[in-house]
């Protein structure tokens, strides 16, 4: 069955809702089998769904600057995101990340320590499955105390 659940709740109120359900379950697996174990099994499954998200969105929207760019709808959606975007060419989307939503929510829950598992981590590996030629440079968060978060995007030039 096809995973449509994004597309109609957006991001964030998605990201809330796992985030509620996982945490007691992390703490309950952790004080069993240990935390960090728990912890990097999740972030390793997290990471393998955002790729598979990734190669989703692109055979759906197309796979170039473009169609990321238009994907971006689902994480800001109900002001998730506010953006500045630097730069979109054929090549690349630069873009900073103003103010973060989930990063509110998950201090908000008191877990800001498992935004970084549940939700930064999977932004490269969401590039990686969209396109696999493109790269994402992020040097900072806001989830880890920075102004904002720095995205980088480059792509494949299609007309060489």
């Amino acid at each position: 069955m096809k995973d449509t659940l994004t597309q109609t709740i957006g991001v964030l109120l998605r990201r809330e809702v796992e985030a509620r359900i996982l945490a007691p379950l992390i703490d309950a697996l952790g004080a069993e089998f240990g935390r960090d174990k728990v912890v990097e099994i999740v972030s390793k499954t997290i990471v393998e769904l955002a790729h598979q998200q990734g190669a989703d969105l692109a055979e759906q929207l197309g796979d170039d600057v473009a169609a990321f760019q238009d994907s971006l709808k689902y994480w800001t959606q109900n002001d998730a995101l506010e953006i500045d975007v630097l730069a979109a060419t054929d090549t690349q989307l630069d873009f900073n990340v103003t103010r973060c939503r989930y990063a509110e929510m998950y201090h908000a829950l008191g877990i800001p320590e498992l935004g970084q598992t549940l939700s930064c981590n999977r932004d490269f590996a969401l590039i990686e499955g969209f396109n696999p030629d493109a790269t994402l440079k992020r040097d900072q968060t806001i989830l880890t105390g920075a102004k904002c978060c720095t995205f980088r995007y480059r792509f494949p030039d299609k007309s060489a």
